[in-house]
């Protein structure tokens, strides 16, 4: 479970130029929840992922992750709960390395990081299988440089590679939003099956009203640092799309 309590960000304080991102908000979300956000530019919506992430920290408020306050904990101590799919492509794998080699690293994430990294037969085969599910013909290629992918084959792997260890919480920082439709797809709907698999708690961040639809099972609207609209798991599954069209019109 991901708790919230009175959260509040200012960017700039006591400058001309300061900005309340969030304004004090309160937000739950169970374990297994998948809760897509939406939002206009400004909204918030960046925000608020990146404070659970713990890439900035709040002004003030608290964030418990199953009990457990992590407010000032930074994003890199938080890793043996989060993992994390950015909008661009090229974040979040090292390009000189091979996938094979890659996905050795993201295997290593929550455990201790030792000089010993070692790839062996069976790590090559248990990738090679979970690979082949993407159906992109990257299982016989691991040996290739990640830096010589497309970004839609990158970020399906970053996805496969965000659960090759524990982890309880996924973030989704529009991860199809730099992508063309078709390898969007495979992303969008890669992470819908990895998240149902392992019964991830997920955060996405859409500008794709249609993924925004399709996808997760509550949704929230932010607007000025807050919560303008929250749907339930029912609430959402009685939404049209010219309902959720309209919160922007």
């Amino acid at each position: 479970m991901i708790r919230l309590t009175d959260i509040s960000k200012t960017f700039n304080k006591g400058q001309p130029n300061e900005v309340m991102a969030i304004d004090a908000l309160d937000l739950t979300i169970a374990a297994g929840e998948y809760l897509v956000i939406v939002g206009s530019n400004g909204s918030g919506k960046s925000t608020l992922l990146n404070l659970v992430a713990g890439s900035i920290l709040p002004t003030s408020g608290t964030i418990n992750f199953d009990g457990e306050d992590v407010t000032r904990l930074p994003d890199h101590r938080r890793s043996k709960w989060i993992a994390r799919v950015f909008q661009n492509p090229l974040s979040g794998t090292a390009p000189d390395l091979s996938i094979i080699d890659n996905f050795r690293l993201a295997a290593l994430r929550t455990g201790h990081k030792g000089l010993r990294i070692g790839v062996n037969d069976v790590f090559k085969a248990r990738v090679r299988e979970k690979i082949a599910t993407l159906n992109m013909g990257l299982e016989i290629k691991t040996g290739q440089l990640m830096g010589s992918l497309s970004g839609g084959q990158r970020q399906a792997l970053t996805l496969l590679m965000s659960v090759m260890d524990d982890c309880n919480i996924l973030l989704l920082d529009e991860p199809s939003a730099a992508l063309d439709p078709r390898s969007a797809d495979i992303v969008m709907r890669t992470a819908d099956s990895l998240i149902k698999q392992f019964n991830l708690t997920a955060m996405l961040v859409t500008h794709n009203l249609k993924d925004a639809y399709t996808y997760g099972n509550r949704i929230i609207q932010m607007s000025e640092g807050k919560v303008l609209h929250d749907l339930s798991a029912e609430q959402k599954a009685g939404l049209m799309q010219n309902d959720l069209f309209g919160w922007f019109s």
